[in-house]
């Protein structure tokens, strides 16, 4: 929790709004006050938050509008509406983090909504990036800096927040245990290591960027409270929540690096292969890559070097999905 005091109310332009990191966004900044305009397309899919019935109290105490945010003149017109806000806080993210889909979104739309948003007089962006940007081996990472690099630019004050592993990316082989199958591992399950944090308490760290001068003109690795923790130790974990030995099935990196040569070659004839190869690139860097502040010196992962914040753990996470007491979608990331 930043000691810094409460600025005034702010009056915020939220995009990104619907995905389950804005929704923890937008209800801290209700909270605590500010004017918030969530930005949000016409029609929301089972991956976001759904805009009738009940999920609308999602929003509660927000101004909505609505609009895509890939065009200037619908960001413009149905978005900003003449109106002066003070701050633009982004979680939109590319859904896939394919290339097309990348430079669309992790990229393009933000220069399309930093333009819209100076012309309206906000002085102060928060983004919302990502810890593996650190070392750029895919088109999603690329698209992300080129964007960040373009918003340190702009003479706009700036927080970049470049979070380490979100529970739900590290949920997915939870029902896989519950219906007796032994957990997937890749290598010896010590491959890679994070520092994972909660929506709530991403979101709440997000939000104080507004008020914290420590985090103005920064780049901010952030990851949840605790040690990092390896895949291994994961499973061991899910293991003993349910009361049962563990079981692991050693998947080696060189069958994925099969897999994406192969999809690679059949993706000169099939684009939709061409597609899967680039998913299978992305799936092999999160199971060879940890998700901790990298070293530039040593070239090497650094647990103690990545800062922590909130309360929420993983392992607490995991208890909550074993009783019910919590869900996760996933939707387009199931491949993380």
């Amino acid at each position: 929790m930043s000691e810094n005091p409460q600025s005034p109310p702010q009056k915020i332009f939220m995009l990104g709004a619907t995905g389950t990191i804005g929704q923890a966004v937008v209800r801290t900044l209700v909270e605590r006050g500010h004017e918030v305009t969530c930005f949000v397309r016409p029609k929301a899919g089972r991956d976001s938050a759904g805009l009738s019935g009940e999920n609308m109290r999602l929003f509660a105490g927000t101004t909505l509008r609505f609009g895509d945010v890939t065009r200037a003149e619908s960001l413009i017109k149905n978005g900003f509406r003449g109106e002066k806000f003070d701050i633009l806080v982004s979680c939109m993210a590319s859904r896939t983090g394919i290339s097309e889909d990348a430079w669309a979104i992790d990229h393009d739309a933000h220069i399309t909504a930093l333009t819209a948003a100076r012309a309206a007089g906000v002085s102060h962006m928060v983004l919302l990036s990502a810890i593996c940007v650190q070392k750029p081996l895919l088109a999603f990472q690329h698209a992300k800096l080129a964007f960040e690099k373009a918003l340190m630019d702009s003479g706009l004050t700036y927080s970049i927040v470049r979070p380490t592993a979100f529970f739900k990316s590290l949920s997915g082989q939870v029902d896989r245990i519950r219906r007796g199958k032994p957990y997937l591992l890749f290598g010896d399950g010590h491959l890679t290591a994070c520092k994972p944090i909660s929506d709530d308490d991403l979101g709440q760290f997000i939000s104080e960027c507004i008020d914290d001068p420590n985090r103005h003109n920064r780049i901010l690795p952030i990851g949840g409270p605790g040690d990092a923790i390896t895949p291994k130790q994961q499973g061991e974990k899910l293991f003993a929540l349910l009361g049962r030995a563990p079981r692991f099935r050693h998947v080696p990196v060189s069958l994925l690096d099969a897999i994406i040569a192969v999809l690679g070659l059949v993706g000169h004839i099939i684009p939709a292969a061409k597609k899967k190869a680039e998913l299978a690139r992305i799936g092999r860097y999160y199971a060879t890559e940890s998700m901790l502040v990298l070293n530039g010196e040593t070239g090497r992962y650094d647990a103690d070097a990545t800062p922590s914040a909130g309360c929420e753990t993983l392992f607490d996470f995991y208890a909550e999905l074993i009783k019910d007491e919590a869900s996760v979608w996933r939707g387009d990331h199931t491949v993380f």
